[in-house]
């Protein structure tokens, strides 16, 4: 089975085709901004153009724009091609990275850039599944949820005593998510959205 890996949830852009796990193509870029511009290109250039038995998107949490612009891709494309669409989490994807890159079964926490000065968090056990949903912090407070000896993400908490793993979630490591890890395709965004509804007038 042919899966095609949709990535746009942080500043990162990237997209993966596989063949069961075996990686067909794929490409990552740091891009800031202008997802919606970038992504469908990125996966016109894979063989085939990306043509898939199904899409596994991101879903978050992470960028309010990217995630929506990887999800409603995935489901355009996924209506377009009569194929499923599911979801993975961001920052499982980065825990599952995180491990495997350092060949560690340990623990790991991550902690991603949120906006507003806050940052997402979760948990991961040793095999690799989440203890608890992710959720947004302050900066005050990750040395106290932070607590694992090793921790990645793109946020350094200013600790000593554990080992930091620098990454960007990247849709051609799609294949070290633990099994069992399919979500809806629909966005999680892990806080409130800034803008609010307005007032209804009695």
């Amino acid at each position: 089975m042919r899966t095609l890996v949709i990535d746009t949830a942080t500043r990162a852009c990237s997209v993966a085709l596989f063949d069961s796990d075996r990686l067909i193509a794929g490409q990552h870029e740091v891009i800031g901004r202008g997802h919606a511009e970038r992504l469908l290109p990125l996966i016109a250039s894979l063989p085939d153009k990306g043509k898939a038995d199904q899409i596994m998107v991101d879903v978050g949490p992470g960028s309010f724009t990217g995630i929506r612009v990887g999800v409603a891709a995935a489901k355009a494309l996924g209506l377009a091609w009569h194929i499923p669409v599911h979801g993975y989490g961001c920052l499982s994807l980065v825990a599952a990275m995180a491990r495997y890159q350092t060949k560690s079964p340990a623990a790991v926490d991550v902690i991603m850039t949120g906006g507003h000065g806050e940052y997402f968090f979760e948990a991961f056990n040793d095999a690799g599944h989440s203890i608890a949903p992710a959720r947004s912090v302050l900066p005050d407070l990750l040395d106290t949820v932070a607590i694992a000896d090793h921790i990645a993400g793109d946020i350094e908490p200013q600790r000593s005593d554990h080992v930091w793993t620098n990454i960007l979630p990247d849709a051609r490591a799609w294949m070290h998510l633990p099994d069992g890890h399919a979500l809806p395709p629909v966005p999680v965004y892990g806080r409130a959205p800034d803008a609010q509804p307005a007032a209804v007038r009695a």
